[in-house]
């Protein structure tokens, strides 16, 4: 072995060993997920979730209607976009609606709760009376407008039902009337029962369904006990089996549960079997967009009720799943508005609104799967219908105000805001922030952290 230029023995190099790849992978994965989770806990996430999955849901259930329409509207003589022109027309006016009630601060929200609840309940008095009430389907829940436009008064009782009961629990928890099960019963429970008893005069249980459970959101938010929560569940339940027994449509309907053949013994179960089939022939990723069979004919209500059937035969699972996210986004981001906030009219809207878009999402979709019985109830922001868009587009926009309203989403949008009339620095470049510009943001942001938000 040769010795160095000094003479003295050779320097030992140690020996460099490869990096454990597999160590370096669990390293990264963890980054990474550091990295989400601080995302996730940003001020703004809930706010972005909230407005991105909405207009995701909405955009995606244009391009649905008008593909699942088509063959419908030709069938009646109508133009191929009829039905597509139509939502368009609401789906802008609820644009509107949502960017109105985004705007409106909290005070105006409660004082909008009485004229709403007011309005609701005269407009499903009026669908009762003859001439004036439209029977679709058998449920005469309806009143014509003019033309071929026509009102569903009953989606507007949701949004009453949210924005009265919130404000009336908000105000008798400030007065800590809460802990007596009278005061949070009364009035709000022979409220709702009113509202549930004019819709089910026209016949419409799937609505009725979905007003129970917000009663059953609102009640549970307001920390009812579980006698008291079990009580009024008995007494719905009872309601309701009463109601099922004694309409022959609704056991029909019950009786097609699991049904595989379009006539199962003497129940006609046409509409739910092909939902499976338009579901079943989809595949991974679809026909493509416009190339359902089903809705030839063979599937009813294939843009309104069945629109998620045509979905998964069009686009696949890969488009159900996609629709399916798109409402866990949505319902993850209103339970978040409703937990970290301290104002008790924003936890009961928030957690009402939610409860809404989730529990009618929930009956759609497991009806279209086969799990639920047929409500017929459309899909939020997503199934035909302009009475269903208009009042959920406004409920969105109040989760939109409610998310933009905590203090920390407050402190973040201001930050990220153009401000305009800056002074000059000494050296009169412009571009050095005023001092005392800078102290005020650095307090938005100290009040902000202090409630929690990361």
């Amino acid at each position: 072995m040769p010795g160095s230029r000094t003479g003295g023995p050779p320097a030992q190099r140690p020996v460099r060993r490869p990096a454990a790849p597999r160590a370096a992978r669990e390293s990264g994965v963890l980054a990474l997920y550091l990295r989400a989770r601080r995302g996730w806990d940003r001020p703004l996430t809930a706010y972005y979730l909230i407005f991105g999955g909405s207009l995701l849901i909405t955009v995606l259930g244009l391009v649905m209607v008008y593909s699942a329409s088509q063959i419908t509207a030709l069938q009646m003589s109508l133009p191929g976009s009829y039905f597509f022109r139509k939502q368009l027309l609401a789906a802008v006016i609820g644009a509107g609606l949502l960017f109105a009630a985004s705007r409106m601060p909290v005070k105006l929200h409660r004082a909008l709760a009485y004229p709403i609840l007011a309005g609701a309940v005269f407009l499903m008095t009026l669908v009762q009376i003859p001439g004036i009430g439209v029977s679709v389907n058998g449920n005469q829940n309806w009143i014509a407008v003019g033309g071929s436009f026509q009102i569903q008064p009953s989606e507007f009782g949701k949004l009453a039902l949210v924005l009265w009961g919130a404000d009336l629990l908000a105000r008798k928890q400030d007065k800590k009337l809460l802990t007596q099960w009278k005061h949070m019963l009364v009035p709000l429970v022979p409220a709702a029962f009113m509202l549930l008893g004019l819709i089910m005069i026209g016949g419409d249980m799937g609505t009725a369904i979905i007003l129970t459970a917000i009663l059953f959101g609102l009640l549970w938010l307001a920390g009812a006990p579980t006698r008291l929560f079990a009580g009024v569940l008995s007494i719905a339940a009872v309601l309701g089996l009463i109601l099922i027994k004694t309409s022959a449509n609704r056991m029909a309907r019950l009786q097609c549960l699991g049904a595989t053949e379009p006539q199962s013994g003497p129940v006609d179960c046409w509409q739910a079997v092909h939902g499976i089939y338009a579901l079943a022939s989809g595949g991974i990723f679809g026909s493509g967009l416009g190339a359902s069979v089903e809705k030839w004919g063979q599937l009813p209500e294939a843009h309104t009720d069945f629109i998620f059937a045509v979905t998964g035969e069009e686009l696949g699972l890969a488009g159900t799943l996609s629709v399916l996210a798109l409402f866990a986004a949505l319902g993850y981001a209103g339970i978040r508005v409703a937990g970290r906030t301290e104002d008790p009219f924003v936890r009961y809207a928030a957690g009402g609104v939610t409860t809404w878009i989730t529990a009618q999402a929930v009956i759609n979709i497991g009806a279209v799967l086969g799990l639920l019985p047929i409500a017929g109830v459309p899909l939020p922001l997503f199934s035909y219908g302009g009475s269903a868009l208009l009042p959920t587009m406004f409920a969105i926009g109040l989760l939109i105000a409610f998310a933009r309203d905590e203090p920390a989403a407050r402190a973040a949008l201001a930050m990220r805001q153009p401000r305009f009339g800056r002074k000059r620095g000494a050296g009169g470049t412009g571009s050095i922030r005023s001092p005392r510009r800078w102290n005020t943001m650095r307090r938005r942001a100290s009040a902000a952290r202090s409630s929690g938000e990361r």
